[in-house]
């Protein structure tokens, strides 16, 4: 009877936890919804990094939840430690809320997870006693410095799509605006345009005609552009275009001149890289090539030379 009532119980707790488990999905996966119709505004094609749907979805969102307490705890009070990192995200493309403490919580965990491996590593007995203490304090900074790491490879990679995309960009804004668009029109036209070829830039300009839209003035919403995307260009790009929104003068002639100049700094860009292949091509040429050309070349006469200093001892 015991053994029953026991049973009972634990099937009981089971249940209830169960139960409590897909409510909470339930209050996620709307909240989910809510916030892709939202974000659909933005990002028509998709957002970047969407959640993927199912179990791994509610992990995800359930990991990012938890990161995001424990960061709240560790992040550092320095408002100027605080601002740099949020900035740095912004440029990456994390731009919600919790996106500091997320990354705070990442940082720490994975300098946690890190120690643990050092721990780990030390007691395992593979590592030599005075070589310890380094192993672990190695581990503890490679997980601290990751996440850092790989923030500083997305901004990269962003920034680089979004300057390799920027002349084509600034040729269709040229050609709309001299067909008689007005900039604002033109900046939406070209973020259409460009929505499948370059997704990145094109998110940027959605978000540049939606704060238009919202009612800030020309030079609030340029300058966020310029800050979002923390781009030397795209910050001269912004200057101009303010100074003439300010001082009345033809923008399309101002488009064309940046272009042109963006074009030919995209050339030069290309000029580097190729006079650069020839001194990136010397290792692999030297260690790699060369050896096996030379074993082909002098292999036979090698072996022809061996063969007659072995037929001359006889």
């Amino acid at each position: 009877m015991q053994i029953i009532l026991i049973s009972l119980l634990v099937s009981a707790s089971v249940g209830f936890f169960v139960y409590a488990v897909m409510v909470l999905r339930d209050e996620r996966e709307k909240r989910r919804e809510i916030a892709e119709r939202a974000m659909a505004v933005l990002h028509p094609a998709g957002p970047e990094g969407g959640r993927r749907p199912g179990v791994i979805g509610w992990l995800a969102g359930l990991g990012r939840g938890l990161a995001a307490r424990f960061g709240e705890a560790v992040k550092p009070k320095e408002a100027e430690e605080l601002s740099k990192t949020r900035t740095t995200l912004i440029h990456a493309g994390f731009r919600q809320p919790g996106a500091v403490e997320i990354y705070w919580g990442l940082k720490v965990g994975a300098a946690l997870v890190g120690l643990l491996v050092g721990v780990f590593l030390a007691a395992s007995g593979r590592i030599p006693a005075q070589y310890k203490m380094f192993a672990a304090l190695a581990c503890v900074a490679g997980g601290f410095y990751l996440p850092g790491v790989v923030l500083d490879s997305r901004v990269k990679k962003r920034q680089k799509a979004i300057l390799h995309g920027l002349p084509d960009a600034l040729d269709l804004l040229v050609v709309c605006v001299e067909a008689g668009m007005g900039l604002d029109a033109a900046i939406y036209r070209v973020c259409l345009e460009m929505t499948h070829k370059e997704p990145i830039l094109s998110s940027e300009l959605r978000l540049l005609t939606l704060e238009l839209r919202a009612g800030k003035s020309r030079r609030e919403a340029l300058k966020n552009l310029s800050n979002r995307v923390g781009l030397e260009d795209m910050g001269s790009l912004v200057a101009m275009l303010i100074q003439t929104d300010m001082f009345g003068t033809s923008i399309a002639q101002t488009l064309r001149v940046y272009a042109d100049s963006m074009r030919t700094k995209r050339f030069q860009l290309a000029e580097e890289l190729a006079a650069k292949l020839p001194v990136k091509l010397l290792f692999p040429l030297v260690l790699f090539i060369f050896p096996t050309l030379l074993i082909v070349i002098l292999g036979p006469a090698g072996i022809s030379l061996m063969r007659m200093f072995s037929s001359i001892n006889r």
